[in-house]
């Protein structure tokens, strides 16, 4: 489809209708620092704020976004992290573990599962309008990493709850919507409740300007193609011995890579020790609370949070699946 062509569909018509029909279909169903991914960047208070716009599907791709699961926790022999073979329909060893194990009616077993949960995870090309944090990234075009919270927002700008509210395509060069990402500290996790989209406008008033952002965008199939996936075997082997259950060991250069690579995505600002407490209170209270709203932690020290719910699975989704397997 060329650029005239994605003009022609600049309305709430098929478009629209494919992305949410999308959606619904996948509902029932890396390394070192990227400088392709943008992210926002807090103050000191822990708050941080930008406009970006979400832009359409790249050149030959149907999507204008990506949906990946993975698996990022700590056992007795190391880190687990890896991308998930449920992401491209596969079976994979982790999902049929916490599947035993939810099931064993061990309430331990059931912890255990919830800190090995799969991660959810979206992918999208944006353009960033303001960043005054980074001015040099405005006027840009980059890969943005974001969880559900921000998904669902998408989604209820596509398919508004009420009447009087009227749906929008926020991927769409004239007819889409800046969105305003408002990001503040909640209780020790980051929270994207107060973020929104702005009123219906073109991103610019130049289409010629506008193909040639178009035509930067980079690949969102890259990230489902089959030599982002290790085997099951392959994942098995790693899962084993992390579990402490085999002897075959990876290189302590190697792992430390790993998990240097991974942190450094999820880094914050704030102290090991600080860290360590968060986690240790949230689970804590996590045990009073309902199975399935626990959150998805490993008492560990490491130098990164995880945020509660936002890029995670949904928890009612996964352990119902589990229970019915």
């Amino acid at each position: 489809m060329g650029f005239a062509d994605l003009k022609k569909q600049s309305s709430l018509g098929s478009l629209t209708q494919k992305l949410v029909k999308e959606v619904e279909k996948q509902n029932g169903g890396g390394g070192g620092q990227d400088d392709r991914l943008w992210k926002p960047e807090m103050d000191k208070s822990g708050n941080g704020y930008a406009v970006i716009r979400f832009l359409p599907a790249p050149e030959g791709e149907d999507l204008p976004w990506v949906k990946l699961f993975s698996h990022a926790f700590q056992g007795p022999g190391g880190w687990y992290i890896e991308n998930s073979l449920t992401t491209i329909g596969g079976k994979d060893p982790i999902g049929e573990l916490n599947r035993e194990l939810w099931n064993s009616g061990s309430e331990a077993d059931k912890e255990t599962c919830r800190k090995q949960k799969r991660k959810l995870s979206f992918y999208a090309n944006i353009y960033v309008v303001q960043d005054k944090a980074n001015p040099q990234n405005e006027g840009k075009v980059f890969l943005y990493k974001f969880g559900k919270k921000i998904f669902d927002k998408i989604m209820e700008a596509m398919q508004p709850e009420f009447e009087d509210e009227t749906p929008i395509n926020p991927f769409d060069f004239w007819q889409g919507a800046n969105f305003k990402l408002k990001l503040k500290k909640v209780q020790g996790y980051w929270n994207y409740d107060s973020s929104e989209f702005d009123r219906v406008s073109p991103l610019l008033d130049d289409d010629d300007a506008m193909e040639a952002i178009w035509k930067k965008q980079y690949s969102l199939t890259a990230f489902t193609a089959p030599d982002q996936f290790k085997s099951y075997d392959e994942l098995k082997k790693r899962l084993d011995y992390v579990l402490g259950n085999k002897s075959t060991r990876r290189s302590t250069v190697e792992e430390e890579t790993e998990y240097d690579n991974y942190a450094a995505t999820e880094r914050k600002t704030i102290s090991e020790e600080e860290i360590t407490k968060k986690l240790e209170d949230s689970y804590q209270s996590s045990k009073a609370s309902d199975d399935f709203n626990a959150p998805d932690i490993t008492v560990s020290k490491s130098p990164f949070i995880k945020k509660q719910g936002d890029d995670e699975d949904d928890p009612m989704s996964y352990f119902s699946k589990l229970a019915e397997s």
